[in-house]
C-alpha cells in the first residue's frame, strides 16, 4: 500500500503579499526537501480536483459562501489583494487555491476509503482549520479537514472518525463545525493564550482540547498525549484518522513558542499510525495547516511522511 500525495499548482498562486508568513514558499519548501532526501519517490502523486458548492455545504453555511464568492470576485476583478481581516487576505488566485485545497482533502479520503492508497498527505494551501462554519480567518477560508471528516461520514456513511489537530494554535474552526457531533472526535493539542484565544472550554464532549504552556518541550507532549490523547482514541475506535498537520509548534517556528522537533512530529505519527492499524485498516488523511519557518516545516513534514510511507 502508498502513500497519496496530493498537492497542485493552483495552492501556490493565492499570495497575500510580501512578508505574509502564510506564502507560497511553504510548497516550494517541501518539494524541495522531498526530491532532495529522495522522500519523493515513496510518494504516490495524485492531481486534486476542485471541490463542489456541496463539498463546501458539508461544513460551511450558504450565506457565508455567497458573501465569500463575491468578496473574491471584486480581488478578481481589481487585480488587487483585498483584506477580510488584518492576516486574512484574498488575491485574484485565492478563490481557484480555495477549492483546489478542499477538492484535495475530499479525493485524499476517497482515494483511502476506496482501498487506492493507504493513507494520504495534501501539501495545499491555504490552510482551513481556523475556517468556522461561518467565517474566515487565520489565514484560512474553507475548513479542509472538517470536510473531509463531513464527506466520510454524511457521504461515505462512516460512523466514527476522529479529528487530530497539533497545530500550536488551537483549531477553533473545527471545533466550531463539529462540535457536538458525536460521528466525530476532535483531539488536539495547541500553546495556551496564543491565537485566537479559544479552546480552554470545549464546545461539545466529543472534544478533547489540551492547551499546553509555552515554552513545552517535546518529551512533556509525548507525555501529554499518551495520557490524555491515547486512553480516549482507543475508547473511540475510530474507522479512520484526519490530522491537521501544523508545523508551528517546532522550535524554530516564530509564530509560536513551543518546542517540538523532527522527530516529535515523526513519533506522534507513529503513534496515531499505532491506533489507525488496530482500528481503521491504516486510514489516515493528513492536510498541511501551519509551519511558516521554511526550513523546519520542510523537515518536519518529510518526517512526518517518512512515518507515513513507512521510510
Amino acid at each position: 500500500m502508498t502513500t497519496a500525495f496530493f498537492t497542485h499548482p493552483d495552492c501556490r498562486r493565492h499570495d497575500m503579499g510580501n512578508g505574509h508568513p502564510e506564502c507560497p514558499q511553504r510548497l516550494d519548501a517541501i518539494e524541495d526537501h522531498l526530491l532532495s532526501t529522495g522522500l519523493d519517490i515513496a510518494l504516490t502523486r495524485m492531481d486534486p480536483p476542485l471541490a463542489s458548492h456541496s463539498d463546501l455545504m458539508l461544513a460551511h453555511s450558504e450565506g457565508y459562501l455567497l458573501e465569500l464568492d463575491e468578496f473574491m470576485k471584486q480581488a478578481t476583478e481589481t487585480g488587487e489583494h483585498r483584506a477580510l481581516d488584518p492576516d486574512t487576505l484574498v488575491c485574484p488566485h485565492t478563490w481557484q487555491a480555495a477549492l483546489r485545497a478542499a477538492g484535495a482533502a475530499v479525493a485524499a479520503t476517497d482515494t483511502v476509503l476506496d482501498g487506492r492508497a493507504e493513507n494520504a498527505f495534501c501539501a495545499i494551501r491555504p490552510p482551513g482549520h481556523h475556517a468556522t462554519r461561518s467565517q474566515s480567518m487565520g489565514f484560512c477560508f474553507f475548513n479542509n479537514v472538517a470536510i473531509a471528516a463531513r464527506h466520510a461520514v454524511d457521504v461515505r456513511g462512516l460512523e466514527r472518525v476522529v479529528i487530530i489537530d497539533f497545530d500550536v494554535h488551537h483549531g477553533n474552526g473545527t471545533e466550531d463545525i463539529v462540535a457536538g457531533d458525536d460521528r466525530i472526535l476532535m483531539v488536539s493539542f495547541f500553546q495556551d493564550q496564543l491565537y485566537p484565544f479559544s479552546g480552554g472550554v470545549p464546545m461539545g464532549e466529543n472534544m478533547l482540547n489540551v492547551p499546553i504552556p509555552a515554552y513545552t518541550r517535546g518529551g512533556e507532549i509525548r507525555e501529554i498525549i499518551e495520557a490524555n490523547w491515547m486512553p480516549r482514541l482507543e475508547t473511540f475506535k475510530p474507522q479512520m484518522i484526519f490530522i491537521s498537520a501544523g508545523f508551528d509548534a517546532h522550535r524554530e517556528d516564530d509564530l509560536g513558542q513551543l518546542g517540538l522537533v523532527e522527530a516529535d512530529y515523526e513519533w506522534i505519527t507513529r503513534r496515531l499510525k499505532d491506533v489507525a492499524q488496530r482500528h481503521c485498516q491504516g486510514r489516515i488523511v493528513s492536510c498541511l495547516e501551519g509551519g511558516y519557518t521554511l526550513s523546519s516545516l520542510a523537515r518536519s513534514v518529510a518526517a512526518h511522511l517518512r512515518a507515513l510511507a513507512d521510510v
